[in-house]
């Protein structure tokens, strides 16, 4: 299992409107083999500021499988036009024995 972790930075104001547009949008991407879940978390202290917490089976399922494919490209095109810079990846493992 692979955790893609995305510090995702809104237009100040659009929450209400990016989380809908998220809404709208997931099917995107959960239409990919190789995805289990997605997580959504708003910032407390900076409301523009959400984490976005995706869990694939593998990195490819991910970089190949959702990333190059037209899902990707109709995901972006409804919750991009929300970023207020582009969003801060990376993708983490889980440690044996805490997870």
């Amino acid at each position: 299992m692979v955790l893609e972790h995305a510090v995702i930075t809104i237009r100040p104001g659009t929450g209400a409107e990016f989380e809908a547009a998220l809404a709208e949008a997931r099917h995107y991407i959960a239409a990919t083999p190789g995805f289990r879940s997605l997580a959504l978390h708003r910032g407390v202290e900076r409301p523009d500021e959400y984490v976005l917490l995706v869990e694939w089976d593998t990195l490819e399922d991910h970089l190949v499988g959702f990333r190059e494919s037209d899902r990707f490209t109709a995901w972006r095109s409804i919750i991009g036009p929300y970023f207020e810079s582009p969003p801060v990846g990376s993708h983490l493992s889980p440690v044996e024995g805490l997870a």
